[in-house]
């Protein structure tokens, strides 16, 4: 709302320049608005960083580790550290942090009234986030960013006949089920926060990138998460739906409020 000038025969202090602020809300990387032009909280079309949480996590080891030989080693710290690279439980977090951002550029390529964001989200009470929530006129869309270079993803089925059917998830032949299995714990947790709202879908969707991915086909789904990567992702996102603008902005601030910012 627009600040009230002072009478011209008042002294009264100079209004603020909000120019640099209305560039910034508008902006699609999606800083936060404080409100809409009828006063109420409001986002923008994007909102948090992609990957700020794995990125930290990263510096946080590595400037431990670093510290760690120096003490350790002082005469040598400095060599070992040249010759010596993180281990790949630490460059992990770097690759993901980077997969993370690869697929905020893409959403933020989209990003507009009729499809809104959410990056880089606090569980509350734990340690964990939710790397990116989309709302769009389908629903909303938990999307969890996984960098698994050069490697393939793969759905396995065994049993079926006599066997009990089980599928389970492999990445490059190794069993990645349990990326399925915090999935779906992401999207109980979105579903429980819109209890209030049954009748919106909620689906989760494990995103690979720089995959192995077939030419032809190769997505998939399982337990109810699709397993996909950018490109298919964006095809699902823009299927249209019932949602409308103001629907789909509400559930953004409501998400947003279940689901802070995560501290970087």
């Amino acid at each position: 709302m627009p600040c009230a000038q002072a009478p011209t025969d008042q002294p009264g202090p100079a209004a603020p320049d909000t120019s640099a602020d209305s560039a910034s809300t508008d902006s699609v990387l999606g800083r936060a608005r404080q409100t809409d032009a009828e006063g109420h909280p409001a986002l923008g079309v994007v909102d948090g960083h992609g990957g700020a949480s794995a990125a930290a996590e990263y510096l946080r080891r590595h400037d431990a580790r670093r510290e760690r030989v120096l003490t350790n080693h002082p005469r040598l710290g400095r060599f070992l550290l040249a010759v010596f690279d993180d281990p790949q439980s630490t460059r992990a977090w770097s690759v993901g942090a980077e997969g993370e951002r690869m697929l905020s550029e893409m959403l933020a390529s989209m990003a507009g009234d009729s499809l809104r964001v959410l990056h880089d989200r606090r569980i509350p009470r734990t340690r964990a986030n939710i790397d990116h929530v989309v709302v769009c006129p389908t629903g909303v869309v938990v999307v969890d960013a996984k960098r698994y270079r050069n490697s393939r993803p793969a759905l396995r089925v065994e049993g079926g006949l006599i066997r009990p059917r089980v599928e389970s998830l492999t990445v490059g032949g190794r069993d990645r089920t349990a990326l399925v299995a915090g999935m779906q714990r992401q999207v109980a947790l979105i579903r429980a926060a819109l209890a209030d709202r049954p009748e919106v879908p909620v689906r989760g969707v494990l995103c690979f990138i720089d995959a192995d991915w077939p030419l032809i086909g190769g997505s998939f789904a399982i337990n109810d998460v699709a397993v996909v990567w950018p490109k298919k992702l964006k095809a699902m996102l823009a299927e249209p739906g019932p949602l409308n603008e103001a629907q789909i902005a509400d559930l953004q601030w409501e998400l947003h409020e279940a689901f802070p910012r995560a501290r970087g």
